[in-house]
């Protein structure tokens, strides 16, 4: 098992407001975080550093071998909550971080299961057997949209208002988490993104890419063509080679 990744400003912003950490447990499993923040420069900065700081903390102390899939998905939704009361804190007690947040999305990769949570629109992408398959259903208002019948998947892309998520880390003192699993087999790669890479590489975009290119020459790659497609957002993309 082996965990690739990189973080871009992009070709169009000044800073980068993604953040990403990752790892491995004593027993061999592999965990990453992907938070992707909002809330101007200083603001999106500071809660997606503060919120992958306290998740890495919390899952890299709390974990265990034993644990069953209930504890797992408990130990890391206890995770995302902790961060998500520290950004909402710290955003109360400074004035200029009124409103920071961040998108968030964790795995842990133990054995043949993929633990998955998440809040926003960063997603968890998995490539197996040939086939590629987004894992996570983001919230925005544009899949609101779309659930609804109101917008195809294609519109999707390219609305004004695709960029507006209806979940963030660090607004609330509660936040609602999304947990989902999947089977994985040698050679699989889960794949990790902000909305930098999403809104601008097509499903078969990044289909073609995995295939062709391995290990941290894929990332690369990602970052790349996202750049080359626009870069208008900061991009993030970590991968977990199974």
């Amino acid at each position: 098992m082996e965990i690739y990744s990189r973080t871009d400003k992009g070709m169009v912003r000044h800073s980068n407001q993604d953040a990403e950490r990752h790892g491995f447990f004593e027993d061999g499993s592999a965990w990453a975080v992907v938070c992707d923040g909002m809330g101007g420069a200083n603001g999106g900065n500071v809660a997606s550093s503060t919120a992958v700081g306290e998740i890495a903390v919390r899952l890299t102390a709390n974990y265990s071998a034993g644990m069953s899939a209930n504890e797992m998905r408990d130990m890391i939704g206890r995770a995302i909550e902790a961060a998500n009361i520290k950004v909402y804190i710290e955003a109360q007690e400074d004035i200029s971080l009124r409103g920071m947040g961040t998108t968030v999305v964790v795995v842990i990769l133990r054995g043949d299961t993929a633990y998955i949570a998440h809040a926003g629109d960063s997603r968890v992408y998995l490539y197996a057997k040939g086939d590629l398959r987004q894992k996570t259903v983001d919230h925005s208002v544009v899949q609101v949209m779309v659930d609804r019948g109101e917008l195809t998947e294609q519109e999707a892309r390219y609305h004004p208002r695709r960029n507006l998520i209806t979940r963030a880390l660090g607004v609330k003192p509660r936040l609602e988490i999304d947990h989902c699993e999947c089977q994985v087999e040698k050679g699989d790669i889960l794949l990790l993104c902000t909305d930098g890479l999403s809104n601008y590489l097509e499903d078969k975009d990044i289909f073609r890419i995995l295939y062709q290119y391995k290990k941290e020459d894929a990332v690369n790659r990602l970052i790349d063509t996202a750049n080359a497609h626009g870069g208008g957002d900061n991009v993030t993309a970590v991968t977990i080679c199974c």
